[in-house]
Formats: C-alpha cells, structure tokens, sequence
C-alpha cells in the first residue's frame, strides 16, 4: 500500500456529489489555458497561465512564535488564498509543516494536565510548583499533532466549499517506480475531482536525512522543501510557491547591512549567494530551499520564493504571485540580455550626481545639443515614428485621439527643439541657486539653496515628444531620469533615448537618462521605494489613478482627472465667449486641459447669445449633455448628462445654468478636479473674486483653458500637470523638480553655545535683524 494514511474529508454523499457535479460543470472561462510541461515560465507575466500550483508552507509559516501551536491567522489568510485559486480553475495542492508544532502543543497540555492531578491526589491540594514539561521527541509530536493539523485545514477549507485529502508520504515513496506511480495516479484522480490534495512527509516514522544522498538526477526528499520541488516535478506542475519567514532570496544573510533582496535567480549564480542561519523551526534552510528550487526548474517547473509570515501582505501573497506580481524571488533559467531594472536605478542614480554637479553651462550645452540633434536626425525619428503608427493602424487598437499623439511631424520636432533651447537658458539658474542666507551669528552663516530631487521615475503612453521634453528638464535640474514609455511608441522611444545619451555623453553623464525597456509592470517599478524619489505619469487619467494606487512610498506628482470648466458671465463679451469656448473644447479635446463643463449664467439662456454658443457647437460637431436645471428650462433638450463630474476627452461636454459667480464657483469645487477652470466677464470685480475664490491648480480670465500648458506658460516644456496640494501645482517645469537643502557654515559654533535664554535671543535676532548677505535677494 502506496499511502500510510488517506483521509478524505468527511462529507454526506449527496453534498460531494454536488460540489464534483458544479466543478464538472464549471465555465471553461475560468480556467487558465494549459501548456506544455517541459520548460518553466521565463518571465512573472506568464505565471497568469500556471495551471498547477503547488504551494509549500514552512515550519515557520504555520508555527507560532512560541513554537507551540499553529499560527492559525495566517493560516486561514492562505487557504482562503488557495481556495480563491482552486475555484478560478486551477489545481491546487499544498505540501505543509506544522504537524510537530500541533502535536507538541496537544502533549504539552495533556502532560502538564497529568502532572497536576497526580500532585493533587499526592498531596491532597493542587500545587503546581516545581512542574516541569520534558523534552518532547519530535517524531511523537508529529504523530499526535497529524489529525488535529488535518482536521483544522479541512474545517478551513469547507468555509469556502472545498474538499481536501490528506496525503502521508516518506523518501521510500519516491525511489520505487509502482509507489511513485501510484502515488501519481492518486493525485491525478484528486485535482480530477476538483479535491485539494494536502501533503506531508509522514514525520512519525520518517528516518533522520542522510547527508549528501541524492541519487543521480534525483533530490532526496530530506525536508519539506525537497518534496514540494520532488512533487512538483512529478505532478507536472507549473509553478511552485515556497513560503519562508523571509522576502526571499538575499544575496547575503538578511538583516545585514549590505543584503540585497534578488528580485530574480538564475541557475549559475549560486557563487554569489552567502547563506545565513537556518530557521527558528523546521529542518531546511535558505541553502535547501534553492537546491530544491533550482532542481524544480530544472525539471520544468517555475519556483517563487517568498514570505508568508508578513502581516501586510500575507493575505495575498500567493494571488499575488500568481498575477505576475514583483513578491518574494522569482527562479528563472533564462537570463536577459539587458541590465535589470534596479541596476537601471542605480547607474542613473550615479551619473545623475555627476550631472548635478556638472557647472550650469555644460548642463545646458547638453540640452542644446540635444535640440540640434532632434532638427539634424528628423528623418531617422520619423522613420521610427512611421513604424510605429503603421503598426497601430494596423492593429486598430489606439483610438484617434491615442494616434494623433503618437504621430510625429518635422512642424513637432521644430516645435520641441525650440522648446529644449528655453529649457538650457533656464538651466543657467536652477541648481545650487541661493533662496536664502542669512547671517546667524559672528562667522556662522545659513544658506537655503535648490537641488534636485534625485531619480525621477516618468510613465508615459503614446506620446514619445514627451521623452525629449522631460528629459531636457531632468538634465536642467539635475535629475537622474528613468522613462518608462508605452509600447505603442517602441521604435520611436527607443531612437529618441540614443539621441539623449549621445547628447548626455559630451560630458560623460550618458547613464543619467534610462529607458526602461524590461517587462516590469508597471506596479511593480512603483514598489522600487528605496530607489525612486518621484513618479511622474502622464497620460490617462486611468493611468494616474492606477499608479496613485500602487504606488508605495513614492510620491506621485500627478492628476487624477482633468474636468475643466468655463463659466460664461452675464456681462460676458460675445465674441470672446464664442472665441474661448471654441478653443477650449475644440481645439485638442483629448488634452487633460480642454473644456469639460461649460456654466452659463441664467440670464443668457433667452439671449442671442446662447444661440450662438448652440450653432457653434454644432458646427464643430460637439455633442451637448444637459445638466439637470438646463434640461428642466428646455422643452427639447440634449440628452441629459449622466455625471456632471464627467472627462470625455473627445468632441462632447456638459453644459449647466447658475445664477451667478459665486454659484458657478461651488458647482466647480463640487464637480471638477481642481485643473483649470476659467471666467468670461468683462466685470474686474466678479472675475478677481472668482481668482480668488477658486482654488483650482489654473484659474484664468478671459482666456482659454488651452493656457494651461508649460510650453504657453514660457516654461520651455513640462513633465505634467499637478493638481497635487503639495509642492507643485499646475503646469510642472523645472522648478517644479527642484527642492532645497541647508547649508550651514561655522568656525567650532556647537550647540551648546546658545543657552536656553540665549536661544530665544538668537531666534529673535534672526528673524528681526538678520539679512540676506550682499548680492542674494531676500525670498522672504
């Protein structure tokens, strides 16, 4: 007999045949397409596909701290994880520890118990001193805590409607050919039945491990780690979580001060790997763990080291994994070619220094140069372009709007160069420039001046101009620079970084600027906190609420939404309402700064005027939504709006009635997005209280919603449009990615010179008397 133990979970017949029946009659939808076992997944994307998972839990994943029990919290969080996976369609099976753990707590109480009745009777009352528990022997443990384990995972599961069986197995399973292939059939005829299989070296009567007794070819199974990566290449699975009480794979021991968590392993570099201590509880260790993961993806099955015991995220740590998610260390046999994204990082960074302390002029005769690159290679920029608009067309995937920006001309190239020769004069006078300085005491003097940021992390789709714009004003501040473009851009980008480098390398600064070229998604380069000082998207407002959201202790200078609105006074001139309505709807209606919502005041309806703004609407073939009072005023109205907080970024707006400027400034701080908003009033009083009333990042008088661009604002270029409350708002140049520092020069002042009366007399000095130092204007 193949197994020691095989213990279905108890169920009435006709409930089991219900649950096999609704697997048997699942949608084929929810079932990952299969592949051919034989090669591993190469890259995290592709685990999407894995249908098999095995997924191992350590001694310390399932232990408490004490040793002595289960950790049942956590527990619960990861078969609640596996259940979720099971009922999408994949085959889930689980190899665990912690039968030892539960079996030492159940003999510690049943000791302990014995031990204080026998004292009673013995004394006649119940004194417990001197009690002590002995050393439990591991393998009675495992065999007294073994159905106490299954039936915990059988109750969790049943929570989620899902069977599981139990599986006892030991080395001698493995090594003879009817035993293995029964054992497979067993599990086959499990996973067919929708069952998850729950798998465990059978601790009881297991033999101590042999030390180096791997048969040819063939991992011995010495602890859990061996038999999980042993079954998983047996079953034919493809992919296989190994959960520790560590990140994953460092390339020291963890806690070190240079250890590195490898984000992927590649057979080959176990040279570069210095293990630590083995665990707290268990028999393996990180060494054993990458032996097995490395015969595992030998055999064809793709590994995940990772951690199950971290509160945050041990609740969806495996779905994670699965989704292609950056968790934990992915084993992977096929080494790109490229540098990896955090050696990206980490050059740029370097050379970004360099380029920060470069002198302003070689600073800005980078970014000239880069302008006469831009006129002297068009042809080989729109070459590329050309490339990559023929394959949108082509695929009908980029709508119009997508298209148009992706499209470059010579009129655009012109345009950009023009716009990087305003940046290099800016250049002159940014970084290191003094805001303030002030003379503290006798020869002790404070100094506030610019400096950049450090790595800027910059996400764009279909708009490869941008690549130039923002690499421009990165060099201008001092800024090492990672770009991360859209696809749909490839060729174009890819032309347009070489132009960069070549322009950059005059000075020996070329690795400043990277172009991310990896398969990293795009949560996965916002989880680089320790590297990355600031994201910058630019393109939907889909796009910037998804990095908003994934971004984890980055800073995101960004928008969320661009719903821009004009609000057409009744002392408005008419000429200039037609004039800026147009232009703020029709001239790029997919900008984040065209017109969204148009305000009429209730006085206009019945007027010329509103005629005027109707027939000009439907010459430029703009459909009209009606907010709700619009709608109630007309006896055949447009179709009515369905939000009034609504971004069309096309040929479409809202439009509504108020009563005047102060109710056209509540709608707006109720319904927009704090972009831009504008008046059309010849009153200088109701337009400065709208100015000051408004507190939106842009708000104009009498002039388009079109302003709000960096280029019109004389900023050379910009790196986006900020509706943030913090640092910068509107259109972002280069000020906007600068920040300061503190400089303080003394001759041995500590301290300890200024008492605590002293201090307050110093302050007042410094607030009252103290001045900036000849030369230096005064930014207070």
């Amino acid at each position: 007999m193949l197994l020691r133990r095989l213990t279905l979970c108890s169920r009435n017949h006709l409930d089991y045949r219900r649950r096999v029946c609704g697997f048997l009659t699942r949608p084929l939808t929810q079932v990952p397409k299969g592949r051919a076992h034989g090669s591993s997944f190469a890259h995290r994307g592709e685990l999407r596909q894995a249908k098999r998972i095995v997924v191992k839990l350590g001694s310390a994943v399932v232990t408490r701290g004490d040793e002595c029990g289960l950790a049942l919290g956590r527990l619960a969080s990861i078969v609640e994880q596996v259940a979720m996976l099971q009922n999408q369609g994949r085959e889930m099976m689980i190899v665990t520890s912690g039968a030892v753990a539960f079996g030492k707590q159940r003999l510690r109480h049943e000791i302990l118990l014995s031990q204080s009745v026998r004292q009673a009777l013995h004394s006649g009352h119940n004194q417990l001193n001197d009690m002590s528990v002995p050393v439990l022997e591991a393998r009675a443990c495992a065999a007294a805590g073994q159905s106490g384990l299954m039936a915990l995972y059988e109750a969790m599961f049943t929570q989620y409607s899902t069977c599981t069986a139990q599986v006892l197995v030991t080395n001698l399973d493995f090594h003879d050919d009817q035993k293995r292939q029964n054992l497979n059939s067993t599990l086959q005829e499990l996973l067919r039945m929708n069952i998850v299989p729950i798998i465990n070296t059978n601790d009881a009567v297991v033999p101590p491990p042999e030390p180096n007794s791997d048969l040819q070819g063939v991992i011995s199974i010495k602890d859990n780690d061996s038999l999980a990566a042993r079954l998983a290449v047996e079953m034919k699975a493809d992919l296989l979580i190994a959960l520790s009480d560590v990140e994953g794979l460092y390339d020291s021991p963890p806690g070190t001060d240079d250890a590195k968590l490898l984000d992927i392993f590649y057979p080959g570099d176990q040279h570069t790997i210095t293990y630590g201590t083995k665990s707290r509880v268990g028999i393996g260790g990180m060494e054993a763990k990458v032996k097995a993961a490395l015969w595992a993806l030998q055999g064809g099955t793709s590994v995940v080291i990772a951690n199950g015991t971290h509160p945050k995220v041990t609740g969806h740590v495996i779905t994670d994994i699965v989704e292609g998610k950056k968790v934990g260390t992915f084993f992977s046999e096929i080494k790109p070619a490229g540098p990896t994204l955090e050696h990206q990082t980490q050059v740029a960074r370097n050379s970004g220094r360099m380029l920060a302390s470069l002198h302003p002029d070689k600073r800005s005769e980078i970014i000239c140069h880069l302008a006469e690159l831009l006129t002297e290679r068009q042809e080989e920029i729109l070459a590329a372009n050309k490339m990559d608009m023929d394959l949108a067309v082509n695929t009908g995937l980029l709508p119009a709007a997508m298209l148009k920006r992706l499209s470059l001309s010579p009129a655009k190239l012109n345009s950009l160069a023009l716009g990087l020769h305003q940046i290099a004069v800016a250049a002159q006078d940014s970084v290191g420039r003094v805001l303030r300085r002030t003379r503290v005491a006798h020869n002790l003097e404070l100094e506030q001046i610019t400096v950049p940021i450090g790595v800027l992390l910059v996400i764009f789709e279909a708009r490869p101009d941008c690549l130039p714009q923002v690499s421009a004003l990165s060099i201008a501040s001092g800024n090492a620079l990672l770009l991360k473009g859209g696809k749909e851009a490839a060729n174009t980008n890819r032309v347009l970084h070489q132009l960069t480098q070549e322009a950059l390398s005059m000075h020996r600064v070329k690795e400043a600027v990277q172009l991310v070229s990896t398969r990293e998604e795009v949560e996965d380069l916002c989880r680089l906190d320790k590297m990355i000082d600031l994201i910058i998207p630019r393109g939907s407002s889909q796009l910037v609420k998804n990095i908003q959201r994934a971004a984890k202790g980055i800073p995101v200078l960004g928008h969320s939404e661009g719903i821009c609105h004009v609000y057409v006074d009744a002392e408005a001139s008419v000429d200039k309402v037609i004039k800026i309505v147009r232009d703020s709807k029709c001239d790029y209606p997919a900008a984040c700064n065209a017109m969204e919502s148009l305000l009429i005041h209730t006085d206009i309806l019945k007027t010329p005027l509103f005629d005027q703004i109707i027939d000009m609407f439907r010459t430029e073939r703009v459909k009209i939504h009606a907010g709700p009072r619009l709608a109630s005023y007309l006896t055949f109205s447009p179709s009515e709006a369905k939000s009034l907080r609504a971004e069309y970024g096309d040929l479409e707006c809202c439009m509504e009635v108020v009563d005047g400027m102060q109710e056209a400034v509540d709608h707006i701080h109720k319904y927009g997005s704090s972009h831009t908003d504008v008046i059309i009033t010849e009153n200088e009083d109701t337009a400065e209280q709208f100015l000051q009333l408004l507190d939106s990042a842009c708000v104009f008088w009498n002039a388009s919603s079109r302003f709000a661009d960096g280029y019109r604002f004389g900023l050379g270029a910009e790196v986006g449009i900020s509706t943030a409350r913090i640092h910068a708002r509107g259109p972002v140049g280069l000020e906007g990615l600068l920040t300061t520092k503190w400089v303080l020069r003394g001759d041995g002042h500590t301290a300890a010179d200024f008492s605590e009366q002293g201090t307050m007399k110093y302050l007042h000095e410094k607030l009252h008397v103290g001045k900036p130092l000849a030369g230096q204007r005064d930014s207070n």
